[in-house]
This record gives structure tokens, sequence and C-alpha cells, in this order.
């Protein structure tokens, strides 16, 4: 090449490849030691396929932020040769918050590393003006983390039924909120500081359930999230489909064989208005079970062994399993994990959606992983997400 013609530029495209390539060996190197610790750094190297010496640079980096530590009993194989010292995820030091906006209150929680819920409250709303509610969750949120001493926020996730675009934000359309174009992310970052990241609660879900419940291994999960508001969402090879302004999941309108209920949109059976607590609650005071809109007392009668919520609470359940069928033809997923009030707390409407669903796929119908503190889970899930995909950039951030 003569000496005054210019260089060839190089190309962006080997430093971003780069940089996805060092996101993802981060990524799968701390979701084996959550997985699998305490687990030696050569066990790692062998499950993920990594050299151990990419093993060994990572875990350092992992350990100087605190997101890991060495394990107290060193082991050794076949007892001769050095000792091997096993890494294990490090839950003291750092936590997320969780935020979960439901139709009749918000859940407010900080969970660990694991996923384990470590202090929860629930504030009712008193109205549904949107940033009135977003910033008593952020108050609250700001209580728990003056109660956890020590404790260092990475973040928060926050999660909601309806339509949730995660990459803006923003809670798109939520109609039983009555809630358009609310900028989440810029309403909870400006009052608490802390990066926010959103996304929708079925979503979120099924990320928790990869990585801490029973969905763990499996190579596609759907999950049905029954409550006022009826969503789905669905994951295959660790990636959760969102569709075009992460409008996917949307299956309030699919219509439900055996259906009664009349909807908004002037059809009869839609899937929304006919499993919605709502629903649950209106039928259960028609028959003088309830006088409320609480769906849990629906279930506390049945557990008194009042015959009407038993069958109420097992048809909502047999309905769900239809609903579980229909995506169970269209996707065809590993597992299917359920979240629905009947089948959370009652052997009967589990047996009742199985049976629905039919004997040849009902060992793939399971319920949530966490049957106490779901919503929780859910919004705490949304940022325990991002963390597990990059957790170099979340951990350095926040430090």
């Amino acid at each position: 090449m003569p000496r005054n013609a210019a260089p060839l530029l190089r190309s962006p495209v080997p430093r971003a490849a780069d940089s996805d390539r060092r996101r993802t060996n981060a990524s799968v190197i701390l979701r084996s030691v959550l997985e699998h610790g305490p687990v030696a750094r050569s066990t790692i190297a062998r499950l993920t396929g990594l050299s151990p010496a990419s093993v060994t640079d990572y875990c350092a980096r992992f350990a100087g932020l605190g997101l890991i530590h060495e394990s107290a009993t060193p082991e050794r194989s076949g007892g001769v040769g050095r000792p091997h010292v096993p890494v294990d995820l490090d839950d003291s030091l750092f936590v997320v918050g969780g935020v979960h906006v439901a139709v009749p209150y918000t859940t407010v929680a900080l969970l660990d590393l694991r996923g384990r819920v470590l202090a929860e409250r629930r504030i009712g709303h008193d109205t549904t003006d949107p940033s009135q509610v977003l910033a008593r969750a952020a108050e609250g949120l700001d209580a728990l983390l003056a109660d956890a001493s020590g404790a260092i926020p990475l973040g928060v996730g926050v999660a909601a039924g309806g339509w949730v675009d995660r990459d803006s934000g923003t809670i798109v359309d939520h109609p039983l909120l009555g809630w358009r174009e609310v900028p989440v992310r810029e309403i909870v970052g400006t009052h608490t500081g802390l990066p926010v990241h959103v996304d929708g609660h079925a979503r979120a879900l099924v990320n928790g359930e990869r990585l801490f419940g029973r969905a763990r291994g499996s190579r596609s999960v759907l999950h049905l999230f029954v409550g006022n508001v009826v969503d789905a969402a669905f994951a295959t090879n660790d990636e959760v489909h969102h569709g075009p302004r992460s409008q996917a999941g949307a299956i309030a309108h699919l219509p439900l064989r055996g259906g009664t209920e009349p909807c908004d949109c002037g059809r009869v059976g839609c899937l929304q208005v006919e499993l919605s607590e709502r629903t649950l609650c209106r039928r259960a005071r028609e028959a003088g079970i309830v006088d409320g809109v609480n769906p849990t007392h629906v279930v506390a009668a049945a557990e008194r062994g009042d015959p009407v919520a038993v069958r109420l609470l097992t048809q909502r359940a047999r309905m769900a399993g239809r609903a579980a069928g229909l995506l169970l033809d269209i996707l065809n997923p590993e597992t299917v994990v359920v979240t629905e009030l009947g089948v959370i707390h009652r052997e009967d409407c589990l047996r009742a959606l199985r049976e629905e669903v039919g004997d040849a796929r009902a060992s793939a119908v399971v319920p949530t992983s966490f049957p106490d503190s779901v919503l929780a889970v859910a919004g705490g899930s949304v940022m325990l997400d991002v963390l597990f995909r990059d957790p170099l950039s979340v951990s350095q951030a926040t430090i």
C-alpha cells in the first residue's frame, strides 16, 4: 500500500460483538453461580464451556463488586491435589426494589439476589392518579430501605398488567386503572434516584420462574396470569417474546368456550371478563358468600367448607385450564406456569385446571413458584433479570 494511502477504517461491528460476548459470558457465569453454588470455578468452566482463565477472571471481578464470595470450606477432588475453593452468590450486600401495580393496591418490596422477598408492604389505592400512586410506591420503597440498614439498592423493577412498553418504561394502556402513556420509569426514577426498569407482570414472572423457580432449565415457558388483569407471556431459549412495543401477551379478548360474561367489546365470554377477580367476587356476592371485593374471602369461604365457594373456584380453575390449553395448542411450551388464586391455594383447583388441559399435557402445568409473594417477586424480577443479563454494567453503575 502506498505510504500516503489512507488506512482502511476498522468496522465498529467487532467492538460491538466483543461487548455482546463479554456481557453474555458474564451472564452465564453469574447464573451458573446462582444455580449451582457453592461451585468450583473448574465446574463453572465445564458447565459453561468457557476457559478456566476466563471464568477465574470474571469471578474475580464479581467478587470485587460484592456479587459473589468464596465458600469458607475448600473442597478436594477425590481427596488429593490442590483444594478447590467454591464460589457462591453473595446475597448479603445488594438488594433490589420491586413494585407491582395492581388495580386495588400497589405492592412494594425488597428482594435479595436470589429473588427472596426480604420486606414487603401493600399500599391501597385511594386514587388512581398515576403520579400519586407511583409517588406513594416510591415513598414505600424508601421506608423499606431505611429499615434495611447497610443494604445497597441496585435499582427498582416495576411490573403491572395491561400494555407495558419495556423499552420506553411506559405503561401504554391499563384500562382498569384508566392509565394511558404513563412514563413510569421517569416518575419512579425521579422519586427514588435509582435506575428503574419496567415490564409487564406476566413477562416479569416468566423471568422470575426461569431464574429462581420451577421453570429453571426449561427450554420454553408460558406464564398465564389470572387476576383482575388476565395476560400471558412466552419465553423460548432464555428470551421472553415482547413483540413490537412490548404488546405481546395481550389475551384479554381471547374467546373462551363456555363463557357467559358480556364484555365491553360487545362479545360474550372474552377471557379477561370471564376470569377476572372482579367477576369472581361479583358472583360470590350474588350467592351471598361475601359482601366485598376481596377474592381471598372466597378462598376463605371454601376453606370453611362452603360448597358454593368451592364450586366458583373450581369452575374458574377449569376455565383457566381451557385458556391454558388453547395457549398450549398454539405455542407448545415445555412448561406452563399458572398464577391464579384458586390454583395457588387449593389442590382441587389445580386438579380441575389440569383435567381441563388434558392428561397428556397435565404434568407440564404447574402453579407459580411464589405463592406467598408473587406480586413482590414480579416487581423484583424485572430488575433481577436485568442484573443477571448484564451483571457488570448494573453493579458497576451502582457502585
